[in-house]
């Protein structure tokens, strides 16, 4: 191992591979490495410029027992910047300290000497690269040791029921409902971004943590080391970037379902809400009211004026936003022009096709900056021009057919290398030239993300979930854990996305727990595609948009009385706490934290708020009990230490302890601290 010393970097050369290992923000190390001198240059998630630092790094060697009894000198270096250090042994394993004490180890069990000398026969080491057979990429495999008693958080959404992500194998990929973000949060007091767009997995055994980069040329991950979690997202964000300072003018209620057809019928409902004494912030029209996928554009046989429909209901202060999604149907007008040009992904093999829902489409290349130009100026054209507000850029990941990463092919290079980018680059194409045009803060819906997705106004919602208990349970885990990989603008399809019958009374406790739940969440929006499907089409086409089918009525009032008093009660709830909920948007632009958050968030210090998974807190001072399961009226809910307000009945009472409250159908246990 040859080691040298650049301003704030150490580099280590071995055996065809580079590392580099530098001083990247406040108390945080960016690390790196290539076979053969290959560098990307690519920054991926680490687009903001880090904070000045001054390393220390110190070259040597150290003595280990040679195996005649005696003892051998080798190699070693170490760089440290502020609370964080790394050394380096002669056989390039890394070992991270914060303030001296050991966080993270490189796992190795290969060569003799100290380093796992018992184990030396297996062969595994700390960093493989696995050359691609005929390409110049390489799979990489990264293991670190793990730590007994550890607790991993963060990382994006998984539909699973773990807060706590030790022990879990995770999926490095982007599907309907599942959101990578590879940045975690340890119990230990450090923070780990996975830098790499790839396709691939992380496994947080209890015997080795294994990273895996399906096709890649470069290794890269940033660590930082820090009292808590809040300051560890802080470190995180300054790198990363922040989301903006959110509207005010859309923190009440959005209104949606699957799917207003025409123009009268979104009027109908705005007027109705008017009428019902209920501001609406935004309205959304959801999918197929186009001609086809990739037309972008209103089918004019059921949309005949938008622009008369936007100016209304611009005039109610209702904001207008619609679904674009980037799938390319054969017979959009816009397919020819932009296979002709290079702008649709590629397969690797058999017939050019992504995606066959309801057509046979191809999907954008967002890696494309021409790709992006197209979509949006086909958009701005056909929908901003006329006063649409904000773009639903819905199967964001993108959606496929068959999730077959090797199968495609961006102009970035095989999607096995980045595809976990595409939601990112996706909405870029939209964030970037409505900030151009002077728009405030363009604010977007997406169904998925990446790290630093939080910069480019992206809401990003839980996706295509069902209407269950079980699901309802597993979004609010989903949700805390987007919020420590630094995603603060999340939300939900409340009562869930899939529902049989809305007249299941089940059905509809479960929805009107699940609104409780939004009301204390960052976005308050009603979604889902309700049946029973006995609403006939419009027409008998098969395209356009009157052929698709269309839920069942989704308004507040769309349940009957007594669940219309209870989601108006939590509305006025809402609406009273937009001071509030404004000052939590400005602390998510200006530190990163997101609005809804795990206990250890704010309570760090105490053990048991890093057990739990079915409270949270709304910001900083109120912590939320939801109700999650079927005729569950009363639950246990965990205060720790000081005063606390029942907001329901305004009993004060003492916290370090567990409480037994009352939560009847019209109640969501809530308490202020005081």
């Amino acid at each position: 191992m040859q080691f040298t010393a650049e301003k704030n970097a150490l580099i280590a050369r071995h055996g065809g591979e580079t590392l580099r290992i530098e001083g990247w923000g406040k108390d945080s190390l960016r690390v790196r490495a290539v076979m053969y001198d290959a560098w990307t240059g690519n920054d991926w998630a680490l687009t903001e410029a880090p904070e000045q630092t001054d390393c220390r790094i110190q070259i040597g060697t150290v003595a280990y027992p040679a195996g005649d009894g005696g003892t051998e000198v080798q190699p070693c270096a170490e760089i440290e910047n502020g609370r964080i250090r790394a050394t380096v042994n002669f056989a390039g394993v890394i070992s991270f300290y914060r303030d001296g004490q050991l966080i993270l180890r490189e796992y190795y069990r290969f060569y003799g000497g100290t380093i796992s000398r018992s184990s030396r026969c297996l062969k595994i080491v700390n960093r493989e690269w696995k050359g691609i057979i005929g390409g110049s990429d390489w799979q990489l495999t990264v293991k670190f040791d793990p730590n007994d008693g550890e607790k991993i958080y963060g990382m994006g959404q998984y539909q699973q029921p773990h807060l706590n992500l030790k022990g879990n194998m995770i999926e490095l990929a982007q599907r309907n409902s599942q959101i990578s973000v590879p940045f975690m949060v340890s119990s230990l007091g450090y923070g780990f971004l996975w830098n790499n767009p790839a396709v691939g997995s992380v496994c947080f055994a209890n015997n080795y943590t294994e990273w895996i980069a399906r096709s890649t040329r470069q290794m890269d991950y940033w660590i930082t080391a820090a009292d808590g979690p809040k300051e560890i997202l802080k470190n995180y964000t300054d790198v990363t970037g922040r989301a903006p300072m959110f509207p005010e003018s859309l923190m009440g209620l959005w209104q949606c379902k699957l799917r207003y057809r025409t123009q009268d019928e979104v009027l109908e409902v705005a007027r109705r809400y008017q009428q019902e004494g209920i501001h609406i912030d935004q309205i959304v029209i959801d999918f197929f009211h186009w001609t086809v996928q990739g037309d972008w554009k209103f089918d004019r046989t059921y949309w005949p004026d938008p622009k008369a429909m936007v100016d209304e209901l611009h005039r109610m202060g209702i904001r207008v936003i619609v679904s674009v999604w980037p799938s390319v149907d054969r017979r959009s007008e816009n397919f020819g022009p932009m296979m002709e040009r290079g702008l649709l992904i590629r397969t690797e093999r058999g017939a050019a096709q992504t995606y066959d829902y309801q057509g046979d489409c191809v999907e954008i290349d967002p890696f494309n900056p021409e790709a992006r130009r197209y979509i949006w100026e086909k958009c701005r054209e056909n929908y901003a021009d006329l006063g649409i507000d904000g773009f639903w850029l819905d199967n964001s990941e993108p959606d496929y057919g068959v999730y077959d990463y090797d199968h495609y092919r961006y102009s970035a290079g095989p999607a096995l290398s980045c595809s976990n980018m595409y939601p990112q680059m996706f909405s870029r194409a939209f964030f970037e030239p409505m900030r151009e045009r002077g728009k405030e803060t363009p604010v977007n819906l997406l169904r998925c993300g990446w790290a630093g997705s939080q910069k480019y106004g992206n809401v990003i919602w839980s996706g295509d979930i069902p209407s269950t208990f079980e699901s309802f349970r597993e979004q609010v885990q989903a949700g805390l854990n987007m919020g420590l990989a630094g995603i603060p603008w999340w939300t939900t399809d409340i009562g869930g996305f899939m529902t049989d019958d809305v007249n299941d009374p089940d059905f509809q406790q479960l929805l009107i727990r699940w609104y409780q739940f939004a009301v204390y969440s960052a976005v308050l929006r009603m979604h889902g595609d309700r049946g029973p499907y006995n609403i006939p089409p419009l027409d008998e086409r098969d395209w356009g948009g009157g052929y698709l089918h269309t839920g069942q009525p989704n308004e507040l009032w769309s349940y009957g009385e007594e669940n219309y008093r209870i989601m108006r009660k939590y509305y006025d709830v809402r609406i009273a706490m937009h001071d509030y909920i404004r000052d939590l948007y400005r602390e998510a632009s200006e530190t990163g934290a997101p609005l809804i958050r795990t206990m250890f968030f704010e309570f760090p210090e105490d053990e048991k708020c890093w057990e739990l998974q079915d409270q949270y807190m709304f910001g900083g001072r109120y912590l939320v009990a939801p109700v999650m399961h079927l005729n569950e009226f009363e639950r246990d809910v965990y205060l720790p230490r000081g005063k606390w307000k029942n907001v329901s009945t305004g009993e004060t009472v003492d916290g370090g302890r567990t409480v037994r409250v009352s939560a009847p159908i019209d109640v969501i246990p809530v308490f202020e601290k005081a």
